[in-house]
Parts: C-alpha cells; sequence; structure tokens
C-alpha cells in the first residue's frame, strides 16, 4: 500500500474500463484523482458510450477507498474545456504528479469500408486528445517538480493489425508523442511511457464490428495468427493493465521513461 501516497493523478477515459480501473487501482495506493469522460457516444462507434452516471461510479468507487477525487464530463478534443477540468482539479487537490492518458475509441471495419468521418473521430480523440491531455497538463508537472506520464497505446500501436486502419494509425502516433514529449520533458524531471495492451476485457470489444470480426478472418485467413495471443488467453483484464500504469506512476519506475512497454499476451511477437 502506499505506492502513490500523496499523489495526484488525471485521467482521461475515467468513466468505466480501463479507465475507472487505472483511477480505483491508484486511488488504493494513495492518490487523489481528477477524472474526466466524454460520457457520450460517437458517430461511428457501434459498442454503448459511457455515461455521467457511469463517471458518478468511478467517483464512489475511488470515494469509498478514502481518497479525493474531482470529475468532469469533457471531451479530450476541446482544449479549453480540458483546461478547465484541469485547473479545477489542481486548484481543489493542491498539485499534479500523475498524467494517463487513457480515451480512446475503436472503430473496426475493413480498410475500403473506412470513412473519412472514421478517420477524423478516431485520430481527432485517440491521437489529438493524447496531444492535448499532455501538453495542458504538463505545466503542472513542472510546477510540481516533476512527475510521471503515461500514454495508453495498443498492440496495434507496435504492429500492423487488420481492419482498423484508423486505429493503428493512431496508435503508432502515440509512440511518436511519447518519445517526443519524454525527450523535452525529462529535463523537468517528468518522465512519460506509452502501455500497448492485447485486447482487453472492456465495452470496447461488445461492438457489432467486433462480431464482424471471425467473419473477416474467414475472408482473410492469412491474417488470423496476427491477432493470437502466444498466452493462452483470449483478453486480459482491466487490471492488469493498471498493475502497469501503478508501477510507471510510482517511484519504483523513477528512471523507466521513453518505454513502450507492452502487456499483450505476447501478441506483437507475431
Amino acid at each position: 500500500m502506499g505506492r502513490v501516497e500523496g499523489k495526484v493523478a488525471f485521467i482521461t477515459g475515467a468513466a468505466r474500463g480501463q479507465g475507472r480501473s487505472h483511477a480505483i487501482r491508484l486511488a488504493q495506493e494513495g492518490a487523489d484523482i481528477i477524472a474526466v469522460d466524454l460520457c457520450d457516444s460517437v458517430p461511428g462507434v457501434n459498442y454503448p458510450a459511457a455515461t455521467e452516471e457511469d463517471l458518478a461510479q468511478t467517483v464512489k468507487e475511488v470515494e469509498a477507498l478514502d481518497r479525493r477525487i474531482v470529475a468532469a464530463k469533457a471531451d479530450v478534443r476541446d482544449r479549453a474545456a480540458m483546461q478547465r477540468v484541469l485547473d479545477a482539479g489542481v486548484a481543489e487537490l493542491g498539485r499534479l504528479d500523475i498524467v494517463v492518458a487513457n480515451a480512446g475509441i475503436m472503430i473496426m471495419k475493413p480498410w475500403d469500408e473506412t470513412t473519412p468521418d472514421m478517420w477524423e473521430e478516431t485520430v481527432g480523440i485517440n491521437l489529438t486528445g493524447v496531444w492535448n491531455t499532455v501538453q495542458l497538463a504538463a505545466p503542472h508537472l513542472v510546477e510540481a517538480g516533476g512527475g510521471s506520464i503515461i500514454l495508453t497505446s495498443s498492440a496495434a500501436g507496435l504492429k500492423g493489425l487488420p481492419f482498423l486502419t484508423p486505429y493503428v494509425a493512431a496508435k503508432h502516433g502515440v509512440v511518436g508523442l511519447m518519445r517526443a514529449f519524454a525527450t523535452e520533458l525529462a529535463e523537468h524531471h517528468i518522465r512519460v511511457n506509452s502501455i500497448h495492451p492485447t485486447g482487453v476485457m472492456t465495452t470496447m470489444i461488445s461492438g457489432e464490428d467486433m462480431q464482424s470480426f471471425p467473419v473477416w478472418l474467414e475472408e482473410h485467413a492469412r491474417l488470423a495468427a496476427m491477432s493470437t495471443n502466444l498466452l493462452d488467453v483470449q483478453a486480459v483484464q482491466p487490471a492488469d493493465i493498471s498493475n502497469a500504469v501503478l508501477f510507471l506512476a510510482s517511484d519504483e519506475a523513477r528512471y523507466v521513461t521513453s518505454l513502450a512497454m507492452t502487456v499483450d499476451a505476447g501478441v506483437t511477437q507475431y
């Protein structure tokens, strides 16, 4: 217990799934939380959207751990809204030490069924949203004398995966952001790393497109092995990713920066 005691973490996409899991895991180890989520649907995304009730549940679970939390509805693409949330959260909780840029969407379609709107929505949230998060939050870490920034990428940020063109492009871009920010923020004692999960058991993998995935693989059988984990698990749990987030956020990782850390059951080895 207490691996991030006294620290404050800003987490995007915190209403449910990995984001909620990260908030709870960091709170279990002593952190207070600033949480944001879009809490609304995104055109082209066909799995259920997070809701304000979901975000309220995150608040309830963090507070049950006797930690403080400031939560707000905000779109990571909206810089003004993000700035307001950050400034209000830091004003109330006193500082900022950890940033987890977790918000993201996934639209799965074959390359020739992917529309410009799908591209714009995916890249806007999964890449531009990460840039906004880091650029707006980093000054607070500088003021605090250092900290840890963790960007949620994907196995698709390290290898090509089928039927995910915008997602793969954005998640590869997150690696570039991680390395660039790690280079410039090191002088401020700020570490920047990315995490690359295989499939995670969240609502994201419940959509209609995901149900079509086996059919598409039957039509393109040579691609099937690319999505097979080496370890005998189809998908990992959010807590598995949260444990990695906790490590990178803690002083145990005080000299770990510019690392693309896989929690992927070996899927990127293919």
